[in-house]
């Protein structure tokens, strides 16, 4: 992150501190202030992950979202919009939650690196390999003890809101959920090594792979990859397919369920009978659930 700030600061925010500074006849924060730095990663911290969210999802719903699931009785009046304000409710706390993070890596705390050459080139695809793996393990876990009785009513209902998904459901979720949910992202870099390009590159891609899980375009019929077809049982079924990337820890933790022919078959999953059936199941089980849940 500290490759971002350096050209941020050069480029945008020296000149705004500056200009405050002469407006309050005080003395420019230097780059080095933690108050600075704080202002710094929150302004740009929530434009990324808003402008990213807006139009990663804005342009899967766009070109890839079915959009004959929005006539599925579990769709919500309104819901793309609602799916919009929850996560924009979310964002700017999840960002201030996650600056402590930031700054520990901006102060030398983490094992990012800067020379291409310091673990050698293989090592720049194991450690992607590794962070994908490490995340989804910890994911799993995190998603699962968010669905135990004593957490659920308080931090993931909201996201379950969504039973059929649009891509704007992907951030649309309480806070401390998303919070909790992108602790692996940042504690990643404090365990291994890893390359700050390569880091920066992921970080993008686990939130475009956010908003592909919950796109609706079932793409992948990968038993190893946890696609949009493996999300929507759990969002239609709750209690499986809890990982992120892949399906190996449900498979390994028995929380498995493989997604229906149906699903895959965009003519069948839209057919009425199908989803009254869907509506059906979710209608006889939520009830017996929930009350678990909120127990």
């Amino acid at each position: 992150m500290d490759v971002v700030m350096e050209y941020l600061d050069t480029y945008v925010f020296d000149s705004v501190y500056n200009k405050a500074a002469l407006l309050t006849s005080t003395e420019a924060l230097p780059r080095n202030s933690l108050v600075r730095q704080s202002l710094s990663l929150f302004v740009f911290i929530y434009a990324y992950i808003v402008a990213f969210y807006l139009g990663t999802a804005g342009l899967s719903y766009r070109f890839i979202y079915d959009k004959k699931q929005e006539l599925h009785p579990k769709f919500l009046p309104r819901q793309r919009f609602l799916e919009i304000a929850c996560a924009s409710r979310a964002l700017p706390q999840i960002t201030l939650m996650t600056i402590p993070w930031i700054l520990g890596e901006l102060h030398g705390y983490s094992k990012v690196y800067k020379d291409w050459n310091q673990y050698g080139y293989a090592y720049l695809f194991v450690s992607a390999a590794m962070f994908i793996l490490f995340t989804d393990f910890c994911i799993y876990w995190v998603h699962r003890l968010e669905h135990h009785p004593l957490v659920y009513a308080k931090c993931h209902k909201l996201h379950h809101k969504w039973i059929v998904c649009t891509p704007y459901a992907s951030h649309a979720f309480h806070p401390m959920d998303g919070y909790l949910q992108s602790i692996p992202y940042h504690l990643a870099v404090f365990i291994f090594p890893m390359h700050e390009y390569v880091y920066l590159a992921l970080f993008a891609f686990v939130n475009v792979w956010s908003v592909m899980i919950h796109d609706g375009e079932y793409i992948s019929n990968n038993p190893v990859v946890n696609g949009a077809a493996h999300h929507t049982v759990h969002h239609l079924y709750f209690n499986y397919n809890y990982g992120q990337f892949t399906t190996l820890f449900d498979r390994m933790f028995n929380t498995y369920r493989e997604p229906t022919q149906e699903i895959y078959d965009r003519s069948r999953r839209n057919s009425k009978l199908v989803q009254d059936a869907q509506a059906t199941a979710v209608d006889t089980a939520l009830p017996s659930l929930e009350s678990k849940k909120q127990c």
